[in-house]
């Protein structure tokens, strides 16, 4: 089974978009300086024990520049290099629902200022969402293709204690709840090989969102980065981290027992190489999804292989 007229057995976001759209789309990231309640106190000052403080972004503009400023170097960069007509706004560093709902939508609708942006990408976590928020963020469906991007990372809570997440599975259970009501697309965040997961755990973790109807995943390998809490259990010998080709068949098992329907926005996350511990084989992303492709094609399996029949 292929997706799009393409050679890729799994439903990838940019062919999906492509074929919504009927061209390309690039993403524009953004930083609108927003914190998290699991570092400035609110939960706790410590934060996920994989976060290095950087909030999951490499930082492209000074956050110095105002969301439009960002905006349009962003537009202006990818036009001049790629000839690219129609852009996806993408708020990735920290919560970026950790505000108040006046507060969203002045920053919001700066950044869907712009003629050629089709659509937004919110990324946050599911304690730091409501009715109010998300009725804001509902109201761009009309006009914008629009995603919330929940950092789940695990649906076992004795994972999410063990790396300080802040939160339980029943929080992300009732944020996706609010957020079909509106018709807001919703993208899981997900890691791969956290401590103390088994495979079986992590495919349980597939399962699971596939029934919940999630319309997207990011999938990331566990990545220990310098400064964290992750970094002093890795150098005390007290994790494991999988090897390219555990990963690699980790998640194609994921993918199989995903709905055919559910895109992937990612299959790993790496961090800046300067900040990067281990592993050191996520730094060419390429090989990364060569991989994954030729595992697919040896198993002759595509994504929810393993859902027929069930």
């Amino acid at each position: 089974m292929l997706f799009y007229n393409s050679d890729k057995r799994y439903n990838q976001f940019s062919s999906h978009l492509k074929n919504l759209f009927g061209e390309k789309v690039y993403k524009v990231t953004l930083d609108a300086g927003f914190t998290c309640p699991n570092r400035d106190g609110y939960i706790s000052k410590d934060g996920c024990i994989f976060c290095d403080g950087s909030g999951s972004f490499s930082q492209l503009y000074s956050n110095n520049l105002s969301v439009k400023e960002q905006l349009e170097i962003g537009v202006s960069t990818i036009k001049d290099r790629f000839s690219a007509k129609k852009f996806l706004v993408y708020f990735q560093a920290y919560s970026n629902t950790y505000a108040e709902v006046s507060v969203l939508k002045k920053i919001y609708d700066e950044a869907l200022s712009h003629e050629d942006v089709v659509g937004i990408s919110i990324g946050t976590r599911p304690d730091c969402v409501d009715e109010k928020k998300l009725e804001l963020i509902g109201s761009y469906t009309k006009n914008y293709y629009t995603w919330l991007e929940y950092g789940l990372q695990s649906i076992h809570d004795k994972t999410l204690k063990y790396i300080n997440r802040g939160h339980d599975f029943k929080c992300f259970e009732k944020a996706c709840q609010i957020t079909k009501k509106h018709n807001i697309n919703i993208c899981a965040h997900v890691i791969l090989g956290l401590p103390n997961e088994s495979k079986k755990d992590m495919l349980e973790t597939a399962k699971v969102l596939g029934d919940m109807g999630i319309d997207g995943v990011k999938i990331h390998m566990l990545c220990v980065l310098k400064n964290t809490k992750l970094a002093e259990l890795y150098q005390n010998g007290q994790i494991h981290l999988m090897s390219e080709d555990e990963y690699v068949e980790t998640v194609c098992d994921f993918l199989e027992l995903l709905p055919p329907n559910v895109v992937l926005e990612r299959f790993a996350g790496n961090g800046l190489k300067s900040e990067r511990v281990q592993p050191s084989w996520l730094e060419k992303k390429w090989v990364l999804i060569n991989k994954l492709d030729a595992e697919f094609k040896r198993r002759n399996s595509y994504q929810g292989a393993m859902l027929i029949n069930v």
